[in-house]
């Protein structure tokens, strides 16, 4: 099952409603996730580049995790708790500071780095996981959200999406790759870090990965289609651009809609048909290894 949703906002209209309308989304895809959710934010880039942290424990002493930060590569960081997870500011490189903290401190997940993202994900009741993290709250461009419902592996706050492994990078992910294992050694190769056995981490490596090597979106997600074995609807959230992928098989459900103001994107219409100037929408369902973009970039 599991179900995913995503709401990219063409225009600056309905930006202070952004974490509202997502709320009401993930609202309804809680029958196909009840275990677990999470959800990524874009907000406005800051100055600084934030880390979100995850505490596996359930807490964790994150001032003294900043110390150490700052003396073992002179990153200073500033640290606000938000119940078990924590947003770092930092003055130094984020790549740097999410690579030491994945080597060097146990108990901790580096769930996302970036100036303008922000990730939160918990088990539980997708509404009371919104509710914790104040998603409706929340301003911004776009979201991607998720709920899980684990039917091969526990239920942990490990196997929860979004998964992040590079700058202002996420994807959730309705599927399941089977060639994940293998790709993970390679990636490993290539300089990227995983903090879990779930195969979405892959995924997210992998577009990070091309990203990081100078590809545009559509560029990486055509390699995606070449190297990801198995069967997927994603949505991808980048600083300034959102994304649609369906295997070429497309057995997972997926369903698109666009306005002069927004796109969404859900695993039903359901969760779109909350959305303002539906009746409006041009709706339509994803084709099979088609990419599907938007981007506020010039």
């Amino acid at each position: 099952m599991c179900g995913i949703v995503g709401l990219y906002l063409k225009t600056p209209k309905y930006e202070g409603d952004l974490g509202r309308l997502t709320a009401a989304m993930l609202h309804e895809m809680r029958e196909r996730g009840p275990d677990s959710a999470g959800f990524a934010v874009y907000g406005a880039a800051e100055g600084a580049t934030k880390l979100v942290l995850l505490a596996t424990q359930g807490s964790a002493d994150w001032a003294d995790i900043a110390k150490r930060l700052s003396k073992a590569t002179s990153i200073q960081a500033e640290a606000e708790p938000n119940d078990d997870h924590a947003v770092f500011r930092i003055d130094g490189d984020g790549a740097t500071a999410r690579r030491w903290l994945i080597d060097h401190v146990d108990g901790i997940t580096v769930l996302s780095e970036g100036t303008t993202i922000e990730v939160f994900k918990g088990v539980g009741d997708p509404d009371l996981v919104a509710e914790r993290f104040g998603l409706a709250a929340r301003t911004g461009t776009h979201a991607i959200a998720h709920t899980r419902m684990a039917t091969e592996s526990a239920i942990t706050t490990a196997g929860s999406h979004p998964f992040s492994t590079g700058a202002d990078t996420c994807l959730v992910h309705n599927g399941s790759l089977s060639n994940h294992n293998r790709l993970r050694d390679v990636l490993r190769a290539h300089g990227e870090s995983f903090q879990t056995e779930n195969d979405s981490e892959v995924a997210a490596g992998y577009l990070a990965w091309r990203l990081r090597s100078g590809e545009g979106l559509e560029g990486a997600l055509n390699g995606a289609l070449k190297d990801l074995d198995g069967f997927y609807t994603f949505a991808i959230g980048t600083k300034d651009g959102f994304a649609v992928l369906r295997d070429p098989i497309a057995c997972k459900p997926a369903v698109i809609a666009e306005t002069d103001d927004w796109v969404a994107m859900s695993s039903e219409f359901r969760a779109i048909a909350t959305l303002p100037g539906v009746n409006h929408a041009e709706i339509w369902e994803p084709a099979p290894a088609k990419i599907y973009s938007w981007s506020h970039a010039a």
